[in-house]
C-alpha cells in the first residue's frame, strides 16, 4: 500500500500543463478586472449572468492550483520551488481582491436579482449565497482598502504564519542520542512504556526554547492584525467576525459554553481516576494524557487500519465503507511522519474532482486509526457537497467537524460494544481520552486565544507571557484533573489552529462538532436506517445554511443549552463505567 499521497489527479508537478493553467488564471484575472470597469454599461441581467459564470470559472482553477501547492507545501515546507509559487499564487489572488468586493458590491445592490433568477433558474441555486452578501455587505471595505490589505497580508500574517510553520516542521528534537521531528516525539506521548512518555515530554518542551520568540513574534503579529482587521471592518472583536463567519451565533455559544463548564468536575474525576489507576496521587501528569490505559497494546499497519474501518463502518453506510476503500486503494492519504512535513492530520476536500486528501502522522497506535476515521469523515462530509455549484462549496467551522466527529463515535462505540473486560476498559479509556480533548482542551484554547487577543490591545507577549496565558488557561480547563507541576507551557507553539489567518478561534469548532455529532449519534440509535438519508442532507446543506438552520434540520435547537447538557450527559455515564471499571482493577 501507498506510504505516500498521490497529486497526479490535481498535476503531476510544475509541469506545463500546471503552467497553462496557471497563465490562464492570470489571464482570466485580467478579463475579470475589465469586466468589472465596464459594468455601467452593461444590463443587470447580463452583468449577473456573466459574473456569476466568471466566478465559477475563476474558482474551480483557482482552487486545483492553490491545493495542489498547499498538499505540497504541507509534506515538504522547505521545498524551494513549492513556497515560490505558493507566493505566486498568493500574489494572483491578492491582485483580485478589489475586483471580488467590487463583484460583490454589485450584486448587493441588483434591484431586480429575483426577477433574474426567475429567468434563470440554475442561479437559484445561489440564493443563500446571495443572501451572505447581503449580510456581509456592512462589513466590507471599499474595493480599494480591501485589495490593500490583502497585499499587505503577504508580507504580514501570512509572512508570520510561513515563519511559523517552518520554524515547527524544521525543528530538530534531542531524543536519547537521535534528532527527531516535532510530530515524530509527540506521537510517542502514546508509547506504552511510562519512561518514554515522561522523556519524549522532556525532550519536547526543552525543544521548544529553540523556537519559542521566533513563534511568539509571529503569534503576536498574526493576532494584531486580525484585530486591526475585525475594528476596521465594524466587528465587535474577532471573536465576532469569527461567529459570523461561521454563520453561528454567540447565543449558540454560550450555551454550549454553559454546558460544557457545568460538566468540566466529571472530566476532573476522570482524569484523577487515570491518574490513580497509572499510580499518581496529585492528578495527571501532562505527559500522561494519551498513555494506554491497560494490556492492550495493539498496533496497526495502514491494511489492518483500512480493513478495520471498512469493516465497521460498512454497517453504518456502505457508501461511506466505498469511500475509505476508495481512499486507500487510490493514495488518498499521506501517512508518515519525515522531516519537513507538517504536524498533526488534515483533509482537504478537492470537490471539483470528486475527491479528498489526507495527510496523517501514522504510528500504528489505535489512537492513529480513530484520527483515521475523523480526517475519512472530513472526505465523507466533502462526497456530499461536492455536486453543489462551485460557489456552494465551503462549510463553516463549527460543522467542518460535524462528519469527522460522528466517524469517531461510530468506530468508538462499535469497538466497545465488541469488547470485554480488560478491552473494553482500553476502549473506553481511548474513547474519553479523545473527548477530554474537545471539552478540557479545547476549552483551555479558546480561553488562551481570547487572553491573547486581549493582551494584545496594549501590550507585545514575550514568550514567558504566553506561557503564562497558556498555563492559566490549562489550570482552568484541566483544574484538579491534572498535576499543576506538570503542565505544558508550550502548547501555543505547536498548534497550527493559532496561526491561520483566514481563521480564529479555531477551537470552539472542535468542541461542537463533538458533542453535536454526540447528539446526532443518539438520533441515529433512535431512527436506525432512516437517519442516514437525513444525515447526508444535512451534510449537503452545511454549505448552504446557517448552523442554527443545519441543527433544526435534525429536529435539534443549538442555542438551548439542555440539548448541550443531554450529549454531555451521555459522556459523564461513560465517565462513571471508567471509574467503575478503575477500582475493579485495584
Amino acid at each position: 500500500m501507498n506510504k505516500e499521497w498521490s497529486l497526479d489527479a490535481l498535476y503531476k508537478g510544475y509541469d506545463e500543463e500546471f503552467k497553462q493553467d496557471f497563465d490562464a488564471l492570470l489571464k482570466q484575472s485580467e478579463e475579470m478586472k475589465k469586466f468589472t470597469d465596464s459594468l455601467a454599461s452593461k444590463t443587470e441581467e447580463d452583468a449577473v449572468v456573466s459574473m456569476i459564470a466568471m466566478q465559477e470559472e475563476f474558482r474551480v482553477r483557482m482552487r486545483r492550483l492553490g491545493s495542489f501547492i498547499s498538499l505540497k507545501k504541507s509534506t515538504n515546507t522547505t521545498d524551494s520551488e513549492t513556497i515560490s509559487w505558493a507566493n505566486k499564487i498568493d500574489q494572483a489572488f491578492s491582485e483580485l481582491i478589489e475586483t471580488f468586493t467590487k463583484m460583490d458590491a454589485y450584486l448587493v445592490q441588483v434591484t431586480s436579482l429575483n426577477e433574474i433568477m426567475e429567468k434563470h433558474p440554475d442561479l437559484k441555486e445561489y440564493t443563500f449565497y446571495f443572501d451572505e452578501l447581503k449580510k456581509k455587505a456592512a462589513h466590507k471595505l471599499s474595493p480599494e482598502e480591501e485589495s490593500i490589505i490583502g497585499k499587505m497580508n503577504l508580507s504580514g500574517a501570512s509572512a508570520w504564519a510561513m515563519q511559523w510553520q517552518y520554524l515547527t516542521s524544521t525543528l530538530k528534537v534531542d531524543y536519547k542520542g537521535e534528532k527527531l521531528t516535532l510530530a515524530g516525539i509527540r506521537n510517542l506521548a502514546y508509547d506504552k512504556d511510562p519512561a518514554v512518555r515522561k522523556e519524549a515530554y522532556e525532550a519536547e518542551i526543552a525543544a521548544y526554547d529553540k523556537i519559542k520568540d521566533g513563534a511568539a513574534f509571529a503569534l503576536n503579529n498574526i493576532k494584531a492584525e486580525s484585530a486591526t482587521i475585525a475594528k476596521l471592518k465594524n466587528y465587535d472583536s474577532p471573536l465576532d467576525m469569527a461567529l459570523k463567519n461561521s454563520r453561528m451565533t454567540r447565543k449558540t455559544l454560550d450555551a454550549m459554553f454553559e454546558a460544557m463548564r457545568e460538566y468540566l468536575p466529571k472530566f476532573h474525576a476522570y482524569l484523577r481516576a487515570k491518574a490513580e489507576l497509572l499510580g499518581y496521587e496529585n492528578g495527571l501528569p501532562w505527559y500522561e494524557l494519551f498513555a494506554p490505559v491497560g494490556e492492550s497494546g495493539k498496533t496497526y499497519t495502514t491494511e489492518e487500519a483500512k480493513t478495520y474501518l471498512v469493516e465497521h463502518f460498512k454497517g453504518f453506510s456502505q457508501e461511506l465503507a466505498d469511500m475509505i476503500t476508495r481512499a486507500f486503494d487510490e493514495a488518498w492519504i499521506d501517512f508518515y511522519p519525515h522531516d519537513g512535513k507538517v504536524g498533526g492530520a488534515f483533509c482537504s476536500n478537492l470537490p471539483f474532482i470528486g475527491q479528498s486528501r489526507i495527510l496523517t502522522n501514522f504510528d500504528g497506535s489505535f489512537s492513529d486509526v480513530v484520527t483515521l476515521a475523523h480526517e475519512l469523515g472530513h472526505a465523507f462530509h466533502g462526497q456530499q457537497i461536492q455536486d453543489h455549484r462551485p460557489l456552494n462549496t465551503a462549510y463553516t467551522m463549527p460543522v467542518a467537524e460535524t462528519a469527522s466527529t460522528f466517524n469517531e463515535t461510530v468506530i468508538m462505540n462499535a469497538a466497545i460494544s465488541e469488547a470485554e473486560g480488560m478491552e473494553k476498559l482500553v476502549l473506553i479509556e481511548s474513547q474519553l481520552q479523545d473527548v477530554t480533548q474537545i471539552i478540557c482542551d479545547i476549552y483551555s484554547r479558546f480561553l488562551f486565544e481570547d487572553s491573547v487577543f486581549e493582551k494584545r490591545k496594549d501590550s507585545f507577549m514575550f514568550s514567558n507571557t504566553l506561557c503564562e496565558l497558556m498555563t492559566d488557561a490549562q489550570k482552568a480547563a484541566y483544574g484538579d484533573g491534572l498535576d499543576p507541576s506538570q503542565m505544558n507551557p508550550y502548547m501555543w507553539v505547536c498548534k497550527s489552529h493559532y496561526y491561520r489567518t483566514d481563521l480564529n478561534y479555531y477551537n470552539y469548532p472542535y468542541a461542537f462538532g463533538g458533542l453535536f455529532a454526540r447528539g446526532l449519534y443518539v438520533r441515529y440509535l433512535e431512527e436506525g436506517e432512516k437517519f442516514l438519508p437525513k444525515y447526508k442532507e444535512l451534510l449537503r446543506a452545511t454549505t448552504v445554511s446557517s448552523v442554527e438552520e443545519v441543527a433544526a434540520m435534525a429536529g435539534i435547537d443549538i442555542t438551548d443549552p439542555s440539548f448541550w447538557r443531554s450529549s454531555l450527559q451521555s459522556y459523564a455515564e461513560l465517565i462513571d463505567i471508567f471509574i467503575g471499571l478503575c477500582k475493579e482493577c485495584k
